[in-house]
């Protein structure tokens, strides 16, 4: 007795864990290439950078003051998120054309754990939801989690990316119970159009499926074309749909851990969609309560930040065109906004030995696989990063995709 030691009591047997959490996690060849230059303190251009706080934009000073408000030191939690907090939102939306009501609005601590919780209400195990391709990997380890069976459905490239309800349809299954639309796309940049949107929600409200219209990117548009839809909060869609955003674009703050998920449709419906999130909101109490009260005067002193980086995208991706030789066999496609530029890059020697072939010349950029595109060879790079190192590197780029590839 007192030794501390536990008796055995025979063979013991390993934990069983989850199939969801049951991910390959062995490197791929480009992330073993990237950790040994790394490791060897090569420098590199990341031009998949995707952390505005690392990318030198000038933020007001004292921002975050607002953080050491005395209110903050009172914890009186709302699982929908304090009213105060839920108006800034809605002042915001209605920057981008969209008119809604606080109690439409239900605060989150990421987008990630806004898709978890309209999963929960949307969907038993083993349901389907409807994701673009191509598309954030992110998806496939959301669903997975939640025990929800991804499904993909096809986008079609048509000098944009357009959705065709059509295709939708014809993906669809009989388990699935709702589709997912990023607006602009992560990362091809095409925002929905009001036809698209039309046929959608017909669809969908035929079908019984809710609408998720992922909108984490909508305030970086590119000029202006009214056929776009800025927001899917608060228009009167036939079916059940759900808006997405959050201060880690809107406000280039990810750190700060606070983004908004806004139902909107048949009135009966939200109100009982609204009800059921606010207990599953109120089993988590994830937000905390400082970002909240901080929120109405972090929207209003991050407005510079955005336009910075509004403008930062325009002249790197002017950059990335002008590094383009004339008559290149590989081109940038169109985009109507979001942080980041597809290029189009012929079949050979294939996406993987491109990336690494870059890797060799000190430059970071993702291959299209990671997206899933549905055909063609494609990379995607972020325009984020400071203009000097964004011009190394897509100099450094344009010569790789203008000389031999290794085979």
């Amino acid at each position: 007795m007192g030794s501390g030691k536990v008796a055995s009591r025979g063979t013991v047997s390993p934990v069983a864990f989850s199939r969801r959490t049951g991910w390959d996690r062995r490197p791929n060849p480009l992330a073993e290439r990237l950790e040994a230059l790394r490791r060897t303190g090569v420098p590199l251009v990341d031009l998949t950078e995707s952390n505005p706080t690392r990318c030198e934009l000038e933020y007001p000073k004292q921002l975050l003051d607002a953080l050491a408000a005395p209110e903050a030191m009172a914890y009186e939690p709302d699982p929908r998120g304090l009213l105060t907090a839920r108006e800034a939102i809605c002042r915001h939306l209605a920057g981008q054309g969209a008119q809604v009501e606080p109690d439409q609005v239900l605060i989150t601590a990421s987008s990630s754990e806004a898709y978890a919780f309209l999963f929960k209400l949307l969907c038993d195990p083993g349901d389907e939801v409807l994701l673009p391709s191509p598309s954030y990997p992110l998806f496939d380890f959301l669903t997975g989690l939640e025990s929800v069976q991804p499904r993909p459905y096809v986008l079609s490239f048509e000098g944009r990316w357009r959705l065709h309800a059509s295709l939708l349809a014809e993906a669809a299954g009989p388990r699935s119970r709702a589709v997912l639309s990023v607006s602009p796309g992560n990362p091809t940049g095409s925002f929905l159009h009001r036809a698209e949107l039309a046929e959608l929600a017909a669809l969908c409200a035929e079908r019984g499926w809710a609408l998720i219209v992922d909108e984490v990117f909508a305030d970086y548009g590119f000029g202006e074309d009214p056929e776009r839809v800025g927001s899917v909060a608060g228009l009167e869609l036939p079916a059940l749909t759900f808006s997405l955003g959050g201060l880690s674009k809107s406000a280039c703050l990810p750190q700060l851990k606070l983004s908004w998920l806004v139902a909107s449709g048949p009135k009966e419906q939200v109100g009982e969609a609204m009800d059921r999130l606010e207990v599953v909101a109120d089993t988590y109490l994830s937000v905390a309560t400082p970002v909240q009260h901080a929120l109405p005067g972090l929207f209003s002193r991050t407005a510079g930040v955005r336009e910075q980086l509004k403008a930062r995208i325009a002249e790197n991706r002017a950059l990335l065109e002008k590094a383009r030789p004339p008559g290149a066999s590989w081109s940038v496609q169109e985009s109507e906004g979001g942080w980041y530029a597809v290029l189009r890059i012929p079949a050979e020697p294939g996406e993987e030995k491109v990336c690494l072939a870059l890797l060799d010349r000190g430059v970071v950029v993702h291959p299209g696989f990671f997206y899933d595109f549905p055909r063609g060879a494609h990379l995607v790079v972020s325009l984020i990063p400071p203009p000097a190192a964004f011009a190394r590197g897509a100099s450094l780029l344009a010569g790789v995709l203008s000389g031999p590839v290794p085979g």
